[in-house]
């Protein structure tokens, strides 16, 4: 009969599930089925085993699936539609689990390489249920990466039809805890009148009875309605740590057990009206502070990130447009070193795309005639015809943008300094309600569970915990709305500490508007077309401006084009093999022009002269200059030093003028700046400042009408725009002077708050309703003064 009981409690190592039939063992541990216990050998082969020590019986039942069941996944028109990039030895694919529901579910699944030596990366999306895995399809074939997860017990949902729904984002189990809690409070203050009205022992039976529906009527509202607060604190212990929700779960199950003796026992009403309205009122609080912060919200609409612009063929003739305005069908033309901004089939012949910025490496891979270029690769050598075949999503580009590869070495300061103070603030308020609750014990023992309670639901660490993030978010939609497009909140405060700013000069400094061209030498008109056709390829500021000063159209095929940074361009054109750029490159004498940039051109290494180019300085640049000040640091450039004189009156004697400067060059100078203690801020075009870009605190790319920046750069300044600069960076250090701010807000409030509830002048109904509000103040005076701010400091820009 013992041996009976004992199988019957017997739970399964894996799942938890009690093993009703006969248990499966392996290393002194019991398993419900053999798909327990496969995992369980799968995860123990593999040095896996620290799932389990991170929940207990993390893992969920298994229904064992074999590998063919997933075969059809391979099939190419299969693959097409679920993989979001695709190439020979790099692909990315994003599977919805809804199996997924603990911290060790992502652990584990963060692990997912350890398990197949085909997956490089693979991260977890806790919210959205997703997975996103980058793998290498020589290695591990996409049917074989869906049976693994469903070996674990993660089998994998997959929709063909998924893009075209929309996710419905209500969050209707909270609504429906909320209702519960209402249901529940409302109730129990309406049986709780005999106590209210002071009724006499005539009908001490009817409160009794009052007594027992309210004692029936809340446990509902503990073990489902606040049942959220318990799990998370409980996590939180589990995993040796102290989270925000601690003192909230202390308080909830020192109300409701007190309750519940008072009541089992004869001994007074409780305080469930209390509880209760406890949780109702956290819940409320917590539903308005989503929607507070979904009206504060800074993720930006895909519209207002950065403003790429590619060459549409429209009316006969290929037009500039921004990229959200492309739809299904459209032909686009895109040149040298230009981001492909949507999924499109390639018209030409062959092509060569760099996809650093999907996979972090720049190896260039080769497209053919037909194939479909993924949004986000980057078009080298010559320009290409390509028809939208998917809607673009600048949204996507972006997050390929802030893929984790091109992320700055420095962690963010004042995120790490708030997370330790909000985790040490919470161990602050649990010892202080402690002291709280024995002073009250000595002195009025009747008032001290609701005291405490009080002191418990006041604190509130998360106020602290979100100045950094809405006040940082809400700069960085402000300065979006200034066409500064950063990639991230962290930027804004490697923004605010800048003390050394570098310019590139072509492109940044100067740029194309109303150029003065000449040309010195001589080239016969089917000459020219072929010049024209060659810098067409390019996106080059310079090559820019002779592809526009040349007339006709540029529609002769370039075979063999190549770019050289720092150099030129070349390319053969009906045969014939045309080099432009510089005077080395071409092959000719530099020639004297100290106003003039000089781009050389040869054709058939035979020398055929120059183009003498009068690039304009922008607009307003001196009065910005002026307000930067002992910041200017540096001015580089690739060129010769035509323009010396132009940049000493327009930055002054004490800026440092460098040309004839490498992309190599840049970068060193960026580093030697900052081995002298100075924080860099490096503006370049994007073309040959990648190096620099990425050595600099900071790299902003200056862009006008193109889609030319490189995924090492920190955020998108458009043209127009470089005027405010310095006005952008004060605007930055604003934001540190309003984060201290509401570090103060959240602390007073604390303090006061504390203080009062701990001399028991507050109830925990208010002090549940005061909680969200402190967070609710913190995160609108952030939003609001970085409001006032902006509006204050870019008045006049």
């Amino acid at each position: 009969m013992t041996s009976i009981e004992t199988e019957q409690t017997l739970l399964c190592y894996h799942c938890g599930q009690s093993c009703e039939e006969e248990a499966h063992w392996l290393e002194a541990k019991p398993f419900c089925c053999n798909g327990c216990k496969t995992v369980f050998e799968i995860l123990n082969a593999n040095n896996l085993c620290e799932y389990y020590s991170l929940e207990k019986n993390p893992g969920i039942p298994i229904n064992l699936k074999s590998e063919q069941t997933f075969a059809w996944l391979d099939e190419t028109t299969i693959r097409k539609k679920i993989l979001t990039f695709d190439s020979p030895e790099f692909s990315k694919v994003n599977f919805f689990v809804p199996a997924i529901h603990c911290v060790s579910c992502i652990w584990l699944l963060e692990n997912l390489k350890r398990l197949s030596p085909g997956v490089l990366r693979s991260e977890v999306n806790f919210t959205k249920k997703l997975i996103r895995v980058d793998f290498n399809p020589q290695q591990v074939k996409l049917s074989r990466l869906a049976a693994i997860l469903t070996s674990i017990g993660y089998v994998p949902q997959i929709n063909l039809d998924a893009e075209k729904s929309k996710p419905n984002t209500t969050d209707k189990s909270l609504l429906i805890k909320l209702a519960v809690a209402g249901f529940a409070f409302g109730n129990i203050m309406l049986f709780s009148f005999p106590e209210y009205l002071g009724l006499d022992q005539s009908d001490r039976y009817l409160m009794r009875i009052f007594s027992w529906l309210n004692l029936v009527i809340s446990w509902p509202v503990f073990f489902y309605s606040g049942f959220g607060y318990l799990q998370s604190a409980f996590r939180s212990f589990r995993q040796k740590q102290i989270n925000i929700d601690v003192p909230i779960a202390a308080g909830l199950i020192a109300l409701f057990f007190r309750s519940q003796y008072d009541i089992l026992t004869a001994t007074g009403p409780g305080y469930l009206d209390s509880f209760t309205g406890l949780v109702f009122f956290l819940l409320i609080g917590r539903w308005f502070q989503s929607k507070t912060y979904e009206s504060l919200s800074f993720e930006r609409d895909f519209k207002s990130y950065f403003p790429l612009a590619v060459s549409k063929f429209q009316d006969g003739d290929w037009k500039p447009v921004v990229i959200y305005e492309l739809k299904k069908g459209d032909r686009i033309l895109i040149r040298n070193m230009e981001i492909i901004p949507a999924d499109s089939l390639l018209e030409d012949a062959q092509a060569y795309i760099d996809y650093s910025f999907v996979t972090g490496e720049s190896r260039p891979v080769k497209a053919k005639a037909g194939d479909l270029i993924y949004a986000g690769g980057r078009l080298i050598g010559q320009p290409v015809k390509l028809c939208v075949e998917a809607a673009t999503s600048q949204s996507h580009l972006t997050s390929l943008w802030n893929n984790e590869a091109f992320r700055k070495r420095e962690e963010s300061q004042y995120q790490k300094l708030i997370d330790r103070a909000a985790r040490r603030f919470t161990w602050v308020v649990m010892i202080f309600a402690t002291a709280t609750g024995v002073y009250w014990y000595i002195t009025q023992p009747s008032e001290m569970w609701l005291v405490v309670t009080a002191v418990l639901m006041v604190a509130c660490p998360c106020a602290l915990a979100l100045a950094a993030p809405f006040t940082y978010g809400s700069m960085l939609r402000v300065l979006g709305r200034n066409q500064l497009y950063l990639k991230n909140v962290d930027v804004i405060e490697r923004l605010a500490s800048i003390d050394a700013v570098v310019f590139d000069k072509t492109g940044t400094v100067t740029y194309s508007q109303q150029p003065d061209v000449q040309l010195v030498g001589y080239l016969m008109k089917e000459e020219r077309t072929w010049v024209k056709s060659l810098t067409a390829c390019s996106t080059h500021p310079l090559s820019n401006i002779i592809t526009k000063s040349i007339a006709g159209t540029p529609g002769i095929p370039i075979q063999h084009f190549r770019e050289l940074p720092g150099q030129g361009i070349e390319g053969e054109v009906n045969g014939h093999h045309i080099k432009i750029g510089s005077a080395v490159f071409a092959g000719m004498e530099p020639a004297h022009n100290p106003s003039a940039s000089m781009v050389y051109f040869s054709i058939d290494d035979e020398p055929r002269g120059y183009f003498s180019v009068s690039l304009s300085v922008r607009k307003n640049l001196k009065a910005m200059i002026n307000r930067l000040g002992n910041k200017c640091e540096a001015v580089l450039s690739g060129d010769n030093e035509k323009d010396l004189n132009k940049m000493k009156l327009l930055f002054g004697c004490n800026v440092q003028m460098l040309f004839n400067q490498s992309p190599h060059d840049k970068l060193e100078f960026i580093r030697n700046i900052q081995l002298n203690g100075k924080k860099v801020l490096m503006i370049g075009d994007g073309l040959n400042d990648a190096g620099a870009l990425r050595q600099a605190d900071v790299g902003l790319t200056v862009t006008d009408d193109t889609g030319i920046f490189t995924p090492a750069c920190d955020g998108i300044l458009q043209g127009e725009k470089l005027e405010t600069l310095d006005k952008l960076l004060s605007l930055a250090k604003s934001s540190t002077i309003i984060l201290k701010t509401a570090f103060a807000i959240s602390f007073l409030y604390n303090a006061i708050a504390l203080t009062v509830a701990a001399m028991g002048h507050l109830t925990p109904l208010v002090a549940a309703i005061l909680m969200p509000i402190s967070s609710i103040s913190v995160v609108s005076f952030s939003s609001l003064a970085v409001q006032f701010v902006s509006s204050r400091k870019l008045s006049h820009a």
